[in-house]
């Protein structure tokens, strides 16, 4: 295995966080957490959207490098679109620790059902296919928790 090969499984697994046996995108949702918090902390939600954009832009080189080597056409084991998902989920969470548990439940329900445009953008080739659903339903979450967010005390 080449180095960029190397590099690009370890991008596209969140540091293994995708080899799980069972559920790799919940828990590379959940590897996410720590990473979407500290931006938050550190940033804020405009931190947290550019990390979410830099974990697109990044993973979209990894995964492409990935699939070269992989039988599937959208492997399991690559979480980093999970990871740019639940980063732009998590945009309007801010500090409350409520707000990150709804952020994440939001996230895994539309990653899951891929219901609508998250199910279309499934559909599309190649690396832009397995991330851009994943970044979709991070920003409709994202728009979801917001709305929550505005009613909870």
């Amino acid at each position: 295995m080449t180095r960029k090969a190397r590099i690009a499984r370890i991008v596209a697994t969140w540091f293994g966080a995708g080899l799980a046996r069972k559920a790799p995108g919940t828990w590379g949702s959940l590897a996410t957490l720590p990473l979407g918090i500290l931006t938050l902390w550190l940033g804020g939600p405009w931190a947290t959207a550019a990390a979410g954009l830099a974990a697109t832009v990044i993973g979209l080189w990894a995964i492409e490098v990935y699939l070269q080597t992989a039988a599937l056409k959208d492997p399991k084991e690559v979480v980093i679109d999970e990871v740019a998902g639940q980063l732009f989920a998590l945009v309007p969470a801010g500090l409350d620790w409520r707000l990150w548990i709804i952020a994440f439940i939001l996230f895994r329900f539309f990653d899951i059902t891929k219901i609508g445009p998250i199910g279309w953008a499934e559909r599309l080739p190649r690396a832009f296919g397995v991330m851009i659903d994943d970044v979709i339903a991070g920003i409709v979450a994202g728009l979801c928790l917001w709305a929550i967010a505005r009613y909870l005390p």
